[in-house]
């Protein structure tokens, strides 16, 4: 078989300027530029697909956190997977398919060790960037680790129809949960929720406040939170967490665009007399499970056990719709970026 062949361009997405509040189209700058050449100890990656990511828009502001923010006129990063087109070490040869972080653009010149294989034989290679990559073990681990799952919790889940909260879902049912609560922000995606991922109850958030709408699908309160969102939906949580409740805080999305600081829940003060247990949750934390967590869900993702959504967008130049679209909720499952075949 031949070896694969790079272009003379690359095509890759710059941060143009820091947004404030939503991002625009005019945050994106879309550059070609040369094909980078791969040093010592590197390899040249065509990118066959990326993903964009809620957590990408506070790495768009220049605050200290647990990820550097983006540079301003350089290009972005995030997951993605390609074909190896050049290599200067031997455990990877062109033709093999990794995995790595250097995604929003065509092709990625990196350290050879910041790569890990995959195999596109055993799933499509989309899935190791959401069911069976980074959202999938925050799932797993968020809901078996920060949120100390146990078989009879009543588990109500924010963002339910995304990559990370379907499968929270679904593998609360598994494992035995007593009721599965989604919300999600249409009623195509609440019903995705209850008639292809198999929970309990799930309500659009749109329709009336969150408070009425969760009490109405967990009369008897709710044992696990798992949190995307934020704001009223983690107002409505602890409103109806039962003893000893837990919280898993994943991601808040409602305020990621805020330009004005944000209320806490008005009712913190019940985290007392419920005994709440409130837990943030990076999946960064959690990486030793990786092995473990691919073991367990690969099989049940062939078997179709466990279902999984993705949305795609085709071409780099709209990979900032795709992002702009997941902050508006449009994707259902993971959104990913197609760049080649």
């Amino acid at each position: 078989m031949n070896a694969p062949t790079a272009p003379d361009t690359a095509t890759e997405v710059r941060l143009a300027a820091r947004p404030h509040g939503v991002p625009t189209m005019d945050t994106f700058d879309i550059v070609e530029t040369e094909v980078p050449k791969p040093g010592p100890g590197q390899i040249l990656v065509r990118n066959a697909v990326m993903s964009v990511d809620p957590a990408m828009r506070g790495r768009m502001n220049d605050v200290k956190s647990y990820s550097p923010p983006f540079v301003v006129g350089e290009a972005m990063q995030g997951g993605a997977v390609g074909e190896v087109i050049e290599s200067t070490v031997d455990d990877f040869a062109p033709g093999d398919h990794v995995l790595h972080q250097a995604g929003w653009r065509t092709h990625a010149v990196l350290d050879a060790k910041r790569a890990v294989k995959v195999d596109d034989s055993v799933a499509p290679l989309s899935t190791y960037l959401g069911v069976l990559g980074m959202p999938g073990l925050t799932a797993y681990a968020g809901l078996l680790v920060s949120a100390e799952f146990k078989p009879g919790d009543t588990v109500f889940v924010s963002g339910a129809a995304g990559a990370v909260g379907s499968l929270v879902g679904q593998l609360a049912r598994l494992k035995g949960a007593k009721r599965v609560i989604g919300s999600a922000g249409s009623a195509e995606k609440v019903r995705y929720l209850t008639e292809e991922l198999g929970f309990d109850a799930a309500f659009n958030y749109k329709d009336g406040p969150v408070a009425e709408q969760l009490a109405a699908a967990a009369p008897e309160g709710i044992d696990v939170y798992f949190d995307n969102v934020g704001g009223e939906h983690l107002e409505a949580a602890i409103a109806s967490m039962n003893l000893h409740g837990r919280i898993a805080i994943c991601g808040m999305i409602s305020q990621y665009n805020a330009t004005e600081p944000t209320p806490a829940p008005r009712n913190l003060v019940q985290l007392i007399a419920k005994r709440i247990t409130m837990r943030g949750l990076l999946v960064l934390d959690h990486w030793h499970l990786m092995q473990e967590f691919v073991a367990e869900v690969a099989p049940l993702v062939a078997s179709g056990e466990i279902k999984y959504s993705e949305t795609f967008v085709d071409g780099i130049r709209n990979a900032p719709e795709a992002f702009l679209g997941l902050l508006s909720g449009a994707n259902t499952g993971k959104m990913l970026v197609r760049l080649s075949s």
